[in-house]
């Protein structure tokens, strides 16, 4: 071994040294990524897909799944596990053609020091692991893919995944063997994974979906036969073929169990996801982590359900992200089927299937299938509660479904306040459709409005006990207490912002149906339906954005009931003939998936392009990103402060930091809720759940590190600790400013104080 690791070296050192050259040093860092590459990527994948044919379709179906599998799963697993650096890492006089060197801290650290008179410390940053090379399993999984179904694609694909593979050597990112490793392992998964697939096409196939098994029964051979077409095809498996399905079995059969796998595809990768650590956890997520350690009957900003729901959580898998996030993925996985079962009911099978389809391509409903906030709870009873009613408005109807339609909203209100909207729709749902108000003569809706009074009642005995604080909270957020000077400020921005996460070719769409059905005289009861669960909720954040800033996730519950009211409408012009129903859906399927993955890991852009990264600050994933490092610099912080010989605790100055540094730092989590070492500042009002916590007040002499995050685009002059700090202590003294990096990019600056003597 030792022997191969030094043939190894030379075989690098006379690659990345001895061959350099002035033009290499321009052509192997584009090679190895640009920003050409993803635009191209995705135009040839919607070019397959609309002239491709089936084998087109097949081929990026193959390339979609089979690639990130690879290198996700296989080619993290063994980096990790074999946790070889990479050669810039371990070996001297290593170039890097395309790299700038890095400082060692930032160029704002003389003005930093000049107005604290503290020093600023050097950065954090890391390094990724370099066996095997990601990039050759990429492409030469690609090449494998690629000559399966087109031949000819060898002459451009191998040679094109052999230059990468050598440009990675030459950019001194890899090791000759790392490449070696990656392309069989690259090329060797696609082979399995490509082999696999079509065995359980052939043999579940045949039996799950006759009628599409039928038409293509080889996935690897993907010609589908018309129903009088005699065409050999090899058998499956050596033996005779099956013989041909029964014609009995419906065609909304194969588009409900296409669901149903689509689902637990779904639910497995996301699992897989939140439990690989590429994102860390965000500040509500960790903050309601600490609402599940001091169980109550309501809190400061939120219902109570979060809570609960996280207690649960973590009591099966433990404190870490995986406990925190489990319930996110299994209700996304429930709202699937769900809303499945439902429009295969009240529209066809094929509907429920591309709404699940949709839905997956939209950015905003693939952020909360993996984030575990209040909004998947809020979603998940509001669409039960809309399915629900939807059998309550018809004439068989029984007391029992409104009752059911109650208890829906209630548990919808004990997760989220935008629940109270609801009762808005149904007024417009009975405003707009006539034959639904005969339901206002029954005892039905009245029941339901007192099991969700019944279920409302601990979040209004909180509150009444603590003078109604959460009611002059979102008032507050809502902008209730200010003059109303109607603005087009944030108008743009909301719209802007709902169309980019709604995804804009399905949020064109929405829009559409919904003045298409709105000018058509709203004939149809089920487009009234969805309009009237959906719409009220949407237009009201978009009139109060004439007013104040609304956030994008507000109008999360609104998004199911106007994805049905899409498929529902379309599905109709589907049928008619209208032609331009399908161009318009791969688009927004094809540039919509490619969306959400990059979105799930943002670094895919710099491994595509080269290197190049979103700058921080638009980048959405910096908000769930290097809290670890942020909750080490405060624990060494908090060690050598303890050389001193007394107790030191850490003081947040706001409540999600003060959640995060409490999750990622070992001793503070060891601590939680009986023995606190991480504190929210103390303030004279409540303005977050901490002020109802015990407070640092009775660690009289001890020592504490003050902590608070600068602004990163200004991150200098340093503020001075705040009054009320420094009135607290005997001495307050300022430690500086600690720039956490992240891929060699300030990310987060800290502002540490050290408090010694509280009094």
């Amino acid at each position: 071994m030792q022997w191969l690791q030094s043939l190894d070296i030379e075989l690098f050192r006379w690659i990345n040294l001895r061959l350099a050259s002035p033009v290499f040093d321009v052509v192997m860092p584009w090679v190895s990524g640009n920003a050409f590459f993803l635009p191209v990527v995705i135009l040839a994948g919607l070019a397959l897909i609309g002239k491709g044919g089936a084998r087109g379709r097949v081929c990026v179906l193959m390339l979609a799944l089979l690639i990130p599998l690879g290198d996700g799963f296989v080619c993290n697993t063994i980096k990790h596990a074999v946790g070889r650096l990479r050669p810039f890492d371990a070996l001297s006089e290593v170039r890097r053609p395309g790299v700038k060197a890095e400082p060692l801290q930032t160029t704002s650290a003389p003005t930093s020091q000049a107005a604290t008179g503290a020093p600023r410390s050097p950065p954090m940053s890391g390094s990724t692991k370099s066996m095997p090379s990601s990039h050759a399993a990429n492409w030469f999984a690609a090449a494998m893919i690629a000559f399966v179904f087109y031949r000819r694609s060898a002459w451009f694909m191998v040679p094109a995944a052999s230059l990468v593979s050598f440009s990675r050597i030459y950019n001194g990112v890899h090791y000759p063997s790392d490449v070696l490793a990656g392309a069989l392992l690259g090329a060797g998964c696609a082979v399995a994974g490509l082999w696999l697939l079509n065995t359980f096409w052939q043999s579940a196939g045949s039996k799950w979906f006759p009628l599409w098994w039928e038409k293509m029964p080889s996935l690897l051979a993907p010609v589908v036969r018309e129903e009088n077409e005699e065409e050999f095809l090899p058998p499956p498996r050596g033996g005779a073929r099956p013989a041909r399905p029964a014609r009995h079995v419906s065609l909304d059969a194969h588009w409900l169990r296409l669901g149903y796998l689509l689902t637990a595809l779904l639910l497995v990768l996301r699992w897989a996801y939140i439990a690989s650590g590429t994102i860390q956890l965000s500040e509500d997520e960790a903050y309601q982590w600490l609402w599940s350690k001091h169980l109550a009957i309501s809190y400061y900003s939120k219902p109570p359900l979060i809570a609960y729901t996280q207690f649960l959580s973590t009591t099966l898998w433990g404190d870490n992200a995986f406990g925190v996030r489990f319930f996110s993925p299994l209700i996304a996985a429930l709202l699937s089927l769900l809303m499945l079962r439902f429009l295969a009911r009240v529209v066809n099978a094929r509907a429920g299937f591309f709404l699940l389809l949709i839905l997956t391509a939209m950015p905003l409903a693939a952020l909360g299938s993996v984030l575990m906030t209040v909004d998947p709870l809020s979603v998940l009873f509001w669409t039960a509660a809309m399915v629900a009613g939807w059998r309550a408005v018809q004439d068989q109807a029984t007391t029992v479904d409104w009752l059911w339609v109650g208890l829906w909203m209630g548990l919808g209100f004990l997760s989220k306040y935008t629940e109270l909207f609801q009762w808005l729709c149904w007024a417009v749902f009975f405003v707009l459709w006539r034959p639904a108000r005969k339901q206002l003569r029954r005892p039905g809706p009245y029941a339901a409005l007192l099991v969700n009074l019944v279920c409302a009642a601990p979040v209004l005995i909180w509150n009444s006990q603590r003078h109604w604080i959460t009611v002059r909270h979102v008032m507050n957020d809502a902008g209730a207490g200010s003059a109303w000077h109607p603005t087009l400020r944030y108008v743009g921005e909301f719209i802007g912002s709902e169309a980019a996460l709604l995804n804009p070719f399905f949020f064109i769409g929405i829009v559409w149906a919904a003045v298409a059905f709105w000018r058509r005289g709203r004939q149809d009861p089920k487009l009234v339906y969805f309009f009237s669960m959906g719409a009220p909720l949407f237009l009201a954040y978009l009139a109060q954005s004439f007013h104040s800033r609304v956030f994008p996730n507000w109008i999360a519950p609104a998004v199911l009931p106007l994805g049905c009211l899409l498929v529902t409408y379309w599905d109709t012009r589907w049928r008619l003939g209208s032609a331009k129903i399908k161009p318009w859906l791969n688009l927004g399927l094809g540039v919509g998936f490619a969306t959400v993955i990059l979105a799930h890991n943002t670094d895919l852009i710099g491994r595509l392009t080269g290197g190049w990264l979103l700058p921080v600050s638009q980048d959405p994933l910096h908000r769930v990103r290097v809290w670890s490092d942020c909750a080490r610099v405060l624990g060494q912080a908090r060690q050598d402060l303890l050389s001193e010989g007394k107790p030191v605790f850490i003081i947040g100055d706001h409540y999600g930091l003060t959640s995060l540094v409490t999750f990622y730092l070992p001793e503070a989590k060891a601590g939680v809720p009986d023995d606190p070492i991480v504190y929210f500042e103390t303030k004279p009002v409540p303005e977050n759940q901490f002020y109802f916590w015990p407070s640092y007040c009775h660690r009289q002499g001890q020592n504490a590190v003050y902590f608070r995050e600068l602004d990163r685009a200004k991150p200098v002059p340093a503020k001075p600790p705040p009054p009320e700090l420094v009135s607290q202590f005997d001495s307050v003294t300022d430690l500086g400013v600690r720039d956490v990096l992240y891929h060699g990019r300030l990310c987060r600056p800290l502002q540490l104080f050290a408090c010694r003597g509280l009094k």
